[in-house]
């Protein structure tokens, strides 16, 4: 086996209103997510879900663990290739599907990554990296649904 990377963190429910979770709508979905020696997020579940729209909720963090990881390769394989990217921005998408039972899973998630390069002569392995990208993306490894791409990559010597 190769390198193995522990992670932890802790997540401290902080939804207690009184009287825990005597029923369905007596307690709050809000919870805390703690990593040792960083920032502190409060989250909650997505509104539909009973939860507070203004904080961070699993499924964002689904997305942005998606998102940030295809990036983050995506860069690393620009730079081995020689390919500059001065400019980089997603537009994730996810569609989460809930059964007739209440059970839910991602069914769709698509990468629309709009990526600026300095020569335009790059474009066609700038946008060809974004399989490879996906191939060593340990988020999307560890998932059971196809992870689509739509990049649409310029360069800043276009005219």
């Amino acid at each position: 086996m190769g390198k193995q990377h522990l992670y932890e963190l802790q997540i401290t429910w902080t939804g207690n209103q009184g009287a825990g979770t005597s029923a369905y709508k007596a307690y709050s979905r809000s919870h805390s997510l703690s990593i040792a020696g960083k920032k502190e997020i409060a989250c909650s579940s997505d509104s539909p879900f009973m939860g507070d729209p203004a904080l961070h909720n699993p499924e964002d963090f689904f997305l942005a663990s998606l998102s940030s990881c295809h990036m983050l390769w995506y860069l690393h394989l620009c730079a081995d290739a020689g390919i500059v990217v001065i400019a980089y921005q997603d537009q994730a998408k996810g569609t989460l599907t809930i059964d007739d039972q209440g059970k839910g899973r991602f069914t769709e998630v698509v990468l629309s990554p709009q990526i600026v390069v300095s020569d335009a002569t790059m474009i066609h392995t700038a946008i060809a990296l974004h399989q490879k990208a996906n191939e060593f993306c340990f988020i999307a490894n560890s998932c059971s649904i196809e992870i689509s791409h739509h990049p649409h990559c310029t360069s800043a010597d276009a005219s």
